[in-house]
């Protein structure tokens, strides 16, 4: 049975695959041969990927993530495609739904709206769902660094707190919207924000949202 997360994975990968290694993304300076490389360490070197979260790893994750890079670009798409290896905790089914379903549809994103010509993607209402619900997880600790009071909200009035404090900024827009904001892509969401100017201002030239 198919699951969101592998889904996007195969999304992912063809969109990788259609655009080449050289391809832009949101990813400041990623090419899409970086982002393919990232998205291979983070399930198949665990000893590395901790970079992403621990800054004392960061310099070895770096030095793993350029080697991965410089692989031939259609191994990179494969080894996307057919998934983590058995040892991996992302093979476990649960695992992989709870943690990629949302980060490969923010990386297929990276991909898309990078593209001077990307039109806006239409997301099943279920799938719309499952992202919102992965955001009101996530929220507080994504928008912890935000340097104004920050809330979620989507079109049917649905909200989830990103971080309290004052002055608040609403910021309103469809799930998928919310979660490209929420992960640091603010210029590339199609958001609306509801706050003093002067704190908009700040939320926008931001670069400390998402993980």
């Amino acid at each position: 049975m198919s699951t969101h997360a592998k889904r996007e994975r195969l999304l992912l990968a063809d969109l990788l695959e259609a655009s080449g290694p050289d391809a832009p993304t949101l990813c400041e300076g990623w090419n899409t041969r970086d982002l393919a490389a990232h998205v291979v360490v983070r399930e198949r070197r665990p000893d590395a990927a901790g970079g992403i979260l621990v800054k004392q790893l960061a310099s070895r994750l770096e030095r793993v993530q350029a080697e991965f890079a410089e692989k031939p670009y259609e191994e990179l798409i494969q080894l996307i495609r057919t998934g983590p290896p058995r040892f991996s905790p992302f093979s476990l089914k649960q695992i992989d739904e709870a943690s990629n379903a949302i980060e490969f549809f923010v990386h297929t994103e990276d991909v898309r709206r990078a593209q001077p010509d990307w039109t806006p993607r239409e997301l099943d209402p279920v799938f719309a769902d499952v992202l919102w619900s992965r955001l009101e997880r996530m929220a507080r600790v994504m928008g912890r660094k935000a340097p104004v009071g920050l809330v979620l909200r989507r079109p049917d009035g649905q909200t989830a707190v990103a971080h309290r404090g004052a002055p608040v900024v609403t910021v309103t827009g469809a799930p998928s919207e919310l979660v490209m904001f929420a992960f640091g892509r603010q210029e590339a969401a199609d958001v609306e924000m509801d706050g003093e100017k002067s704190a908009v201002d700040r939320l926008t030239e931001t670069k400390a949202l998402g993980l």
